[in-house]
């Protein structure tokens, strides 16, 4: 059995997609097909049930996923272990961060890699926390970097940091007055907010039910540079951690404020590490994850 084939197999599988394999793959999509299709040649088993919405695992698939994974990550840690007698870790790790998160860990956390980690190759995706999660089921992410993530089955979590939200106006729009600011007071302000199911959204709405409010969305971007800039532009105010405007172009052009609750004296958001519970790590992701969390404990506030 050619590892390339299993390889291949294990991700349209995984992401039940010919179309989606061969784009995360980087090689043709008839190429794949047709290595696929000599694979269940060789075993004499029909292991992709091909329909209009992608592909699913026949009985014989199924049963090939499960041990592929397994034969795949065996490879990795050898991999793993013979790069370590030669005095280094090396690998590939997929990491997921949110967006804002992103803006103030990608730069250190690359550099951090680089310099102890030179075998390793990274990969950051950005994205939301729904997502990712999918995304860590699949194989598609190592680790991911979650707000408010929930017990799923197959996925590890362990709680990194928590985030302060902050009530974000224009410095020229801001009262004189900059004390701490009520859940009911924040929702007669005109919100600038991401969509649906972003976990900063959801954190609001949550806070607000619970005192009996609605906040009043005049806007929804997905996107926390745009949020800023019609924030600056007098179009409304938002809701973001610190760090969001910290490591924006012109922080000086914000005021912010904290946000009162009636369960907590501040609006927080709580950042995980998950990994795949389904696949153990190898010691370079191990390694990686270490630096996630020790980048994260200098830059956010601790659980």
């Amino acid at each position: 059995m050619d590892l390339k084939q299993l390889s291949y197999f294990v991700r349209v599988a995984e992401l039940g997609s010919f179309t989606r394999a061969a784009a995360a793959l980087g090689v043709a999509q008839p190429a794949l097909s047709r290595q696929i299709r000599l694979l269940e040649v060789e075993l004499r088993q029909n292991l992709l049930q091909r329909n209009g919405r992608g592909a699913v695992p026949t009985e014989a698939g199924a049963l090939l996923l499960e041990h592929g994974r397994g034969i795949l990550h065996q490879v990795a840690r050898a991999t793993d272990e013979l790069s370590r007698l030669r005095g280094g870790l090396a690998g590939r790790v997929a990491l997921g961060l949110p967006p804002s998160v992103a803006r103030v860990l990608a730069v250190p956390l690359t550099r951090a890699i680089q310099a102890q980690l030179p075998g390793a190759q990274l990969s950051i995706t950005e994205g939301l926390s729904a997502g990712m999660q999918e995304q860590l089921g699949n194989g598609r992410l190592d680790i991911a970097v979650l707000y408010n993530a929930q017990p799923l089955p197959g996925i590890e979590l362990t709680p990194l940091a928590h985030e302060e939200l902050l009530l974000v106006q224009a410095a020229a729009d801001a009262p004189a007055a900059r004390g701490p600011i009520g859940l009911r007071e924040l929702a007669r302000l005109p919100l600038i907010i991401p969509s649906r199911p972003n976990a900063i959204r959801m954190q609001v709405e949550i806070e607000m039910t619970a005192a009996g409010c609605q906040p009043d969305v005049v806007l929804e971007i997905d996107g926390v540079p745009a949020i800023l800039d019609l924030v600056a532009g007098g179009a409304g105010c938002a809701v973001l951690s610190r760090n969001a405007v910290a490591s924006a172009p012109r922080p000086a052009a914000f005021s912010v404020r904290r946000i009162k609750t009636a369960r907590a004296p501040t609006l927080q958001i709580r950042l995980y590490t998950a990994v795949s519970a389904l696949r153990p790590t190898t010691r370079t992701q191990q390694a990686a994850l270490a630096l996630v969390r020790a980048s994260a404990a200098e830059r956010f506030d601790a659980l």
